[in-house]
C-alpha cells in the first residue's frame, strides 16, 4: 500500500513541474494578448485637419473612434495668425464628436446629417491665463482668457473606398457651427447681437486610416 502510494507522490510530483509551466504560459499568453489588444485600441484611427472655428485659423490632429464609430475624439494643434497688434500663437484643442446615424446615398457615398458635441480649447501663450492673476482686484474677471467650452452642430459628406490595399478608408468633408461659453453669456442679456457675433462657422477633412 505504501508502495502504490509512493508511486502515485511521485507521479504528481513529476507532472507538476509540467503543469505550472503550462498554467504560466496561459497566463502570458493571456497577459500578452491583452497587452497588444490595449496598445492596438491606442492606434489613432483617422487624421483631421479644420479650418476656423474659433481653434486657430488651421487646426490639425488626430483622433479615435468607437461604439460602432458613433463617437469620436480629436486631439488637435492649431495656429493663430499674427495680427496687426500680435504674434502667432498655437492652440490645443480636446474635442468630443457625436455621430448617430449615416445614410447611404449612392455607391460608395454616405451622408451623416448630424454631428454634434463639444470642445476645449486652450491658447498655448503665457499672457493667457486660467486664474485671475494678482495685478487685478479679486474677482475682477469672473473667466479665464485662456481656456474656452464650445458646443456645436454639423454635417458630413462620406465617400468609402472599397480597396483593401488603400492605406486609407474614407475621406469626409464636413461643416459645424459652434458657440462658446462667454459668446453665449454675451448673447443671451444683449438681444442686439446677431447670430454672426457669438456663433462660428468652420469647415474639414477627416481620413480615416484603420
Amino acid at each position: 500500500m505504501r508502495s502504490f502510494i509512493s508511486k502515485i507522490l511521485i507521479f504528481l510530483l513529476s507532472i507538476f513541474p509540467a503543469l505550472l509551466r503550462a498554467e504560466n504560459g496561459e497566463k502570458y499568453e493571456k497577459k500578452a494578448a491583452k497587452y497588444s489588444s490595449f496598445w492596438q485600441k491606442m492606434i489613432p484611427r483617422y487624421t483631421k485637419l479644420q479650418f476656423a472655428g474659433s481653434m486657430g485659423m488651421l487646426s490639425l490632429g488626430t483622433g479615435w473612434n468607437y461604439g460602432k464609430n458613433h463617437w469620436e475624439t480629436d486631439l488637435l494643434l492649431g495656429i493663430v495668425p499674427r495680427n496687426s497688434n500680435d504674434r502667432a500663437m498655437a492652440s490645443f484643442t480636446l474635442k468630443q464628436n457625436y455621430i448617430p446615424w449615416q445614410i447611404p446615398i449612392k455607391n460608395q457615398f454616405y451622408f451623416e446629417p448630424l454631428s454634434c458635441g463639444i470642445y476645449i480649447n486652450t491658447l498655448l501663450d503665457r499672457e493667457f491665463w486660467i486664474k485671475n492673476p494678482d495685478k487685478y482686484p479679486k474677482r475682477y474677471y469672473t473667466f479665464s482668457t485662456r481656456i474656452r467650452t464650445h458646443v456645436f452642430l454639423g454635417e458630413r459628406l462620406t465617400i468609402k473606398f472599397k480597396n483593401p490595399k488603400s492605406w486609407y478608408h474614407s475621406i469626409s468633408v464636413f461643416y459645424e457651427i459652434s458657440t462658446c461659453d462667454l459668446y453665449l453669456i454675451s448673447a443671451i442679456p444683449n438681444s442686439y447681437l446677431k447670430p454672426k457675433d457669438y456663433l462660428s462657422l468652420s469647415f474639414g477633412l477627416k481620413w480615416q486610416i484603420l
